[in-house]
């Protein structure tokens, strides 16, 4: 779609670069969401094609992706054999409601700062641990755990003219045994419920619940629980106000996968234990 009030698009190489935020300003990097209706507030594009951030890094210390990194980039990612979390990348990916023609477009970090319940890679870098880190408009840095990122939907704690930068993926993380469920009304429809769990080498268990609710909600357990206590828990720490509503999915149904899903993630990692 055309964006006719767009009086400007500015490319900075480096963020010294980085023009004063204004009002009418907007981040572009995939732009698959930008460019899909009117945005009739909007004057000026900001281009981070021209940064040329690396879209992945690894490292000792784990796995660095470049908000302007693409899905199809991230899936495409070979990943080191002891990563036994990897799998999660590609079933991420797989869990978004696009083409493969988005997927070459579609950046993480615009997944990510769109703040849907449904958004995928705010399910992987939640489940796995990642720092986000910020650039804020006033010069600043700083950093905050991907599952705080998201507030609410459509909602985030990036403030005005702040920039994500990064997400960064301990190594500790993509060592753990994980279980992946994901669920929609449709065969190809956006996901209603998007579950993670995994076991830690010292046993600890986290479930992370994405898409039924409007938030990442995460729940850690100091060994594999009994399905009793994973229950209880999950209906004391998730209220019904929190599980998020629209066209592909109700409450209350939403509800029940998620204690359908974790329940099979529970089953699967005691059976691999």
């Amino acid at each position: 779609m055309d964006l006719n009030t767009i009086s400007e698009v500015v490319r900075p190489a480096s963020r010294a670069q980085l023009p004063v935020w204004t009002a009418g300003d907007a981040w572009l990097a995939g732009g698959t969401w930008l460019f899909s209706e009117p945005q009739d507030h909007l004057k000026r594009l900001v281009d981070l094609t021209d940064l040329n951030w690396p879209a992945l890094t690894i490292s000792e210390a784990g796995l660095s992706i470049a908000a302007t990194c693409t899905v199809a980039q991230l899936d495409a990612l070979a990943c080191p054999r002891h990563w036994i979390a990897a799998p999660l990348i590609g079933q991420c990916c797989r869990a978004f409601l696009a083409s493969f023609k988005i997927w070459k477009t579609a950046t993480v970090g615009g997944n990510i700062c769109m703040s849907l319940p449904a958004g995928p890679m705010i399910s992987l870098t939640s489940a796995l641990d990642g720092i986000a880190t910020i650039w804020q408009a006033d010069g600043g840095e700083r950093t905050i755990a991907a599952a705080d990122l998201v507030t609410g939907s459509q909602q985030n704690q990036l403030a005005s003219g702040d920039l994500l930068r990064q997400i960064d993926i301990p190594l500790a993380a993509l060592k753990r045994r994980s279980a992946f469920r994901q669920i929609s009304l449709t065969v190809v429809g956006r996901s209603a419920a998007l579950l993670i769990g995994s076991i830690a080498a010292d046993g600890e268990f986290v479930l992370t619940v994405t898409a039924s609710t409007s938030r990442p909600v995460k729940l850690s357990f100091s060994s594999l629980p009994l399905a009793a206590e994973l229950r209880a828990t999950i209906l004391h720490r998730i209220p019904d106000a929190l599980y998020h509503t629209d066209v592909h999915g109700k409450p209350m149904w939403r509800k029940h996968m998620t204690l359908r899903l974790a329940e099979e993630i529970r089953g699967e990692l005691q059976g691999t234990a």
